[in-house]
């Protein structure tokens, strides 16, 4: 979860004086034909890019914090979906040079894209190794209005959604294209770069360090981070593997509670596990930095979050949720970003399915609490959440109304199907993708019942649903009553968590 980004207006180049690339004479125009300019989201159309696929990243970039400059170079080894004339990357930082298959391409750059036309076109199926140099200041660059590059006391974090990929590697920005990753950041010596996976090596140099981190499962490209800073840094081995948790130093109260909630992180994954099916990374952890940026990403392998959480003393849910996703996000991803419902609701779902194992409310009194909240006619009930709209993906309702839904499923059609539908679902799509359809299709399946009527009520319905059993309620519900049970004791702490979620994505 992270600030939410505007549409991508890239401006269409028509005259060849407009394409000329930026220090390399102009080659003649090899066969092919251009890769599209996005990958085909209904909602944002620039979004990714056409033409190939990304197998692997191989990032290499320094970093210096106090002029917040980062100088990179990244290698791409992808494969041509079609004879490739030409093809674009989502990259915002001035380039230097690039080469196609080790000789050197012409380029262009737009306010988001870079356009890169190789020496020789890319026949289909053909694997290709893109290497770009670059170097630039990612905070003074914005674009269309976007600008998530975050800067700490003592560092930065590369960690955003739907964009960031854009402010530090070229990429294929969409969850659709995955890809594995090696990343190696160098730092001034003191300082600590923490990123996705595992730590491979860390080398000291000439003054500085360099972290090397590599994520060998398929990841989307948003999920990829870094951040640098001076961290209280605990290790340990669970499971057979390695968790790494990292908190700033001299966070006072706030890191003192994200450092003891952090190191549950093992415990959380063990009872995700069991509702949701085997973990399915090599590493974890979770990276609280010093900078309040108002929101938390499930970043994968190891979350990123804002210390704010913990202002008010402990927040195990904000951890819950982010490591959820794990499940439902990161190895299961979207396929365009108005299928958010599955990540959202589904890592809300599971805050309440830790409150009730750990009685401080149940699922159906939560589900009852939520009811009560947002009477009819409220806003809440307004958002279609299985269609929320471009630049609304991440309004409240789709995680609370999104948290009902998983709630109303599971009355409606008994935990033991709801609970195989969950890790069916997570075993299906493992590091893959998946869309809503696809998801209720499973759910009637599984559960040998026509849903279709059940999920148009609350995915796709601006209203609130009507309280009958059909529609999820249990049998003892009455929706003339309100305040029928004491509030949860988990209810505040869940709803501010969420609340801080939403409206960081807001932003």
């Amino acid at each position: 979860m992270a600030p939410h980004a505007h549409v991508r207006r890239i401006a269409m180049v028509v005259g060849l004086a407009l394409l000329l690339p930026i220090g390399v004479a102009q080659a003649a125009a090899p066969s092919g034909t251009p890769g599209a300019r996005g990958i085909g989201d209904p909602y944002y159309a620039d979004y990714g890019n056409g033409g190939y696929d990304v197998d692997h990243y191989g990032i290499h970039v320094a970093y210096v914090p106090k002029t917040d400059r980062l100088r990179g170079t990244t290698k791409i080894r992808a494969h041509a979906t079609k004879n490739l004339s030409r093809f674009n990357l989502d990259f915002v930082l001035p380039v230097k040079s690039v080469r196609v298959n080790d000789r050197r391409a012409s380029f262009t750059q737009g306010r988001h894209e870079l356009v890169v036309t190789p020496k020789k076109a890319v026949a289909k199926g053909q694997q290709m190794v893109v290497d770009v140099t670059y170097a630039g200041v990612p905070s003074t660059i914005k674009s269309d209005g976007v600008q998530p590059w975050i800067r700490t006391d003592d560092g930065a974090a590369a960690v955003g959604e739907p964009e960031i990929a854009a402010w530090w590697y070229p990429a294929n920005d969409h969850p659709r294209d995955k890809a594995t990753y090696d990343v190696s950041v160098k730092v001034a010596k003191g300082l600590e770069a923490l990123g996705n996976g595992v730590l491979v090596s860390k080398r000291v140099a000439h003054g500085t360090t360099t972290w090397h981190w590599r994520e060998a499962k398929p990841m989307a490209p948003y999920l990829a981070f870094f951040v640098v800073g001076q961290f209280g840094i605990d290790r340990s081995r669970v499971d057979g593997l390695p968790v790494i948790t990292a908190v700033a130093s001299h966070g006072g109260n706030e890191g003192r509670y994200a450092a003891a909630d952090l190191r549950k992180t093992p415990q959380v994954i063990r009872f995700e596990a069991n509702h949701f099916g085997p973990y399915p990374f090599d590493a974890m952890g979770g990276v609280a930095p010093a900078a309040d940026f108002g929101f938390a990403l499930e970043n994968q392998t190891r979350p990123v979050y804002t210390r704010g959480f913990w202002r008010d003393g402990p927040n195990i849910y904000v951890v819950v949720h982010e490591l959820a996703h794990q499940w439902y996000g990161d190895s299961v991803s979207v396929q365009n970003w108005r299928d958010i419902w599955l990540n959202e609701g589904f890592a809300s779902f599971a805050e309440w399915l830790w409150s009730e194992k750990h009685d401080e409310g149940t699922a159906k009194q939560l589900f009852q609490q939520t009811w009560d909240s947002y009477p009819r006619g409220n806003g809440f009930w307004k958002v279609k959440i299985g269609n929320p709209g471009a630049h609304n993906e991440f309004n409240g309702a789709v995680y609370d109304r999104g948290a009902m839904t998983l709630q109303a499923l599971r009355t409606r059609i008994g935990d033991d199907a709801f609970f195989t539908v969950l890790r069916t679902w997570a075993a299906d799509h493992r590091y893959g993708n998946g869309s809503i359809p696809e998801f209720i299709d499973l759910a009637q399946t599984v559960s040998g019942e026509d849903l279709a009527s059940f999920f148009e009520v609350w995915l796709y319905t601006s209203r609130r649903p009507a309280a009958t059993e059909a529609n999820g309620f249990p049998a003892d519900f009455d929706p003339k009553v309100v305040g029928r049970e004491s509030i949860p004791q988990s209810w505040a702490k869940i709803q501010r968590t969420n609340e801080l979620l939403a409206q960081a994505e807001r932003r």
